[in-house]
């Protein structure tokens, strides 16, 4: 049985994922940057499921909100 903190692992890192790729594939530069933005608040997520609250805000303060 998968306990909830191992499927939202999985599912933060398969979008993490994705995004990643969509960010290089991306051909218009804004759904780039969206797809970026997408990618540090799942990081930001994972941060947080590693219990480092504090690295997970200063990605969100620092990267998403520049």
């Amino acid at each position: 049985m998968i306990n909830i903190t191992t499927l939202t692992f999985y599912v933060l890192s398969a979008v993490l994922l994705s995004s990643a790729v969509m960010v290089v594939t991306a051909r218009n530069t804004v759904y780039g940057v969206l797809f970026l933005i997408l990618g540090f608040f799942n990081a930001a997520g994972l941060f947080i499921l590693a219990h480092a609250e504090f690295l997970s805000m200063i990605l969100v303060i620092v990267y998403v909100g520049a």
